[in-house]
């Protein structure tokens, strides 16, 4: 049939038609032309796609730092966490000027675990959508959406914090002012409004030359001994005769009418004119009848005659009086005081003999119930009644004590604590059984106003202890490092069980010590007053003892107790505010930073700052997804 077909068409046309059939040539033109709108939008489209992937990589950086920002801010409202989180946002996109952010959509929320969720699109401008490919028309709209999703913990562990400041006298004017702004500041980074399900709790150390503990102190460095009642004091054993002539002999014969004596009793003389190398001073007698006596006085040995054969002529007048005592000084009756011989004590309160009182002096014990305080009272008046007899040893209510310069002086106990000594120094052991050292401060130079503050998660009652801290004397920052890590160490809980600390090992607690000093370290202890050693700023040399420090350098002492800390694991931060970086107190606290760097801020927007980056990573909020 074909065939019959075929030979029906002329041999001309036929030959063309197979001409026709058969030429492929054309085919590529026509399938290219209707593949080239496929190609185009393959091709563009990648770039878009592309283009959306970095926009979705860079809107999740961006959404990331923004919940931060919000989870950071002590807002829990979502209204508030939105505000916080878009200003954040948009300023991290404001360097993507292609991209639109859909702020409508973007949400912030905080979770009852704590966990702020944050949500975020934009719209990406892309390049196909402009593109019209016909037949097809337009394939895409103009912009791209992308969305981003992110989560942070507002806290992923418990937090305490030891905010230890330097309030000493080098802190004044503006720079006390910018310390409290910027300790605020810290206190509302650290302490969350909400406490659940993760606390954070902050402790406050002001310290100068030494930290005051209030009502805490008796716990941690003992309890004072207190005074013994005194029931009499006298140094004469008879009332005064009077004189009424001295020769110039060796031996020097007194003339004293009835004068009652006996070889080997104790006399005083005063009051005696011109020969007045005799009066006030303590002699042994030797009787030679009722109305004479010769005159022994002791070398340092043994008693000897007195050769008055060199003194001035007797001019008539003078009185002497039998002692108690063989140097004629006060005993003092005081029924258990406990002292030996070579203890200081303090005297307090005594009637009629009122000259004793509020001094200090070495004691010679007599027995269980008396002694000698080694001065005369001929000159003061008798004992009535009362007083007080203070023992003067560390551990007392009053320090007796030499200082550099060998004068007596005596200072009375304060609530502010010094170094512990022994072999719990640079230790955390409770001090229930490892006192901490006390601390006796001269007149003008004494424990700060401001009390230590355990931890607490009240906002209020930190910032309101800040505020009202008042500046005054040297720089233990030895002490203050000390404290700030028994502030947040579990074996210090028995001074403060209503604000006890978390065992080192909860993998759920953070720790961190934040020291901040202005200056050098110039005030160590011995015995519990400023030792002989202590550096210059430390007050009156009249006011140091004559002792060097118990535990050595008070840079060597704080370098010890943060190796110490942080091998408990706690975070420790320091602040030099406007020290030498090239002198050792910043040295020093470089080697005490958990960081091997510390901050040292030169003003107040510098140490602002620098406790906002303390703030920041104390807090280290984690993104959990």
């Amino acid at each position: 049939m074909g065939r019959r077909i075929e030979s029906l068409i002329p041999h001309g046309v036929r030959n063309f038609l197979r001409r026709l059939l058969s030429d492929a040539r054309g085919n590529v033109a026509l399938m290219f032309g209707l593949t080239l709108p496929v190609l185009v939008l393959i091709t563009v489209g990648g770039v878009d796609v592309h283009r959306a992937s970095t926009v979705r990589a860079n809107l999740q950086d961006a959404l990331d730092a923004a919940a931060l920002a919000a989870a950071r801010s002590p807002y829990t409202d979502p209204e508030d966490l939105t505000e916080v989180g878009l200003a954040s946002l948009r300023a991290n996109l404001n360097a993507y000027p292609d991209i639109l952010l859909l702020e409508e959509s973007a949400t912030f929320e905080l979770s009852e675990d704590q966990v702020v969720i944050a949500n975020a699109r934009v719209n990406v401008k892309t390049l196909v959508a402009n593109i019209f490919l016909p037949p097809y028309g337009q394939f895409m709209d103009e912009y791209l959406p992308v969305g981003a999703h992110s989560e942070v913990n507002r806290s992923s562990k418990n937090l305490e914090v030891a905010l230890v400041l330097d309030i000493t006298g080098s802190m004044s004017g503006s720079k006390i002012e910018s310390l409290k702004d910027a300790a605020d500041e810290l206190v509302d980074m650290v302490v969350q409004d909400l406490q659940t399900p993760f606390y954070s709790k902050m402790a406050i150390v002001p310290y100068s030359m030494g930290v005051n503990l209030g009502s805490y102190a008796n716990s941690a460095r003992g309890t004072p001994i207190g005074a013994r009642g005194i029931s009499h004091m006298a140094w004469a054993s008879a009332t005064a005769r009077n004189i009424t002539g001295i020769t110039r002999a060796s031996p020097g014969v007194v003339t004293s009418a009835s004068h009652g004596l006996v070889t080997n009793d104790y006399v005083w003389i005063r009051n005696v004119s011109g020969m007045g190398q005799v009066n006030n001073r303590a002699y042994r007698v030797q009787r030679i009848s009722s109305s004479r006596f010769s005159l022994q006085s002791w070398n340092g040995s043994s008693w000897v005659a007195v050769n008055t054969s060199s003194y001035s002529n007797y001019g008539g007048s003078g009185e002497v009086r039998k002692c108690l005592l063989s140097d004629c000084a006060v005993q003092v009756t005081a029924p258990g005081h406990g002292l030996v011989t070579g203890d200081g004590v303090y005297i307090t309160g005594a009637s009629g003999m009122t000259q004793v009182n509020n001094r200090p002096y070495i004691v010679t014990r007599q027995t269980d119930n008396t002694y000698s305080i080694g001065v005369n009272g001929a000159d003061w008046g008798a004992h009535t009644s009362g007083g007080s007899s203070w023992c003067g040893q560390d551990g007392c209510q009053w320090r007796v004590f030499y200082n550099t310069s060998g004068t007596l002086r005596a200072f009375e106990i304060s609530t502010c604590v010094s170094e512990r000594a022994g072999t719990e120094a640079y230790t955390d052991a409770s001090p229930g059984s490892n006192r901490v050292g006390r601390n006796y401060p001269a007149p003008g130079h004494g424990c700060p106003g401001a009390v230590i503050r355990p931890l607490s998660s009240s906002k209020s009652t930190l910032k309101n202890l800040i505020d009202d801290l008042e500046i005054g004397g040297s720089t233990a920052g030895q002490i203050g490092a000390a404290w700030g890590w028994y502030a947040v160490s579990p074996g210090f809980n028995s001074l403060w069980p209503s604000a006890s600390a978390g065992a080192y090992d909860d993998n759920d607690l953070m720790k961190a010590v934040v020291i901040m000093t202005d200056g050098e370290f110039n005030t160590p202890y011995c015995t519990g007053v400023i030792a002989a050693d202590a550096g210059s700023g430390s007050g009156s040399a009249s006011d140091h003892i004559n002792c060097n420090a118990t535990n050595g350098d008070p840079y060597d002492q704080t370098a010890a107790l943060c190796v110490a800390m942080r091998a408990q694991g706690v975070v420790v931060y320091t602040v030099g505010f406007q020290m030498n970086a090239n002198g050792r107190g910043a040295q020093v606290l470089n080697g005490c930073a958990s960081s091997g760097s510390a901050f040292l801020p030169a003003n107040g927007a510098d140490l602002s700052e620098a406790f906002k980056a303390i703030g920041r990573d104390i807090t280290r909020l984690r993104i959990s997804r």
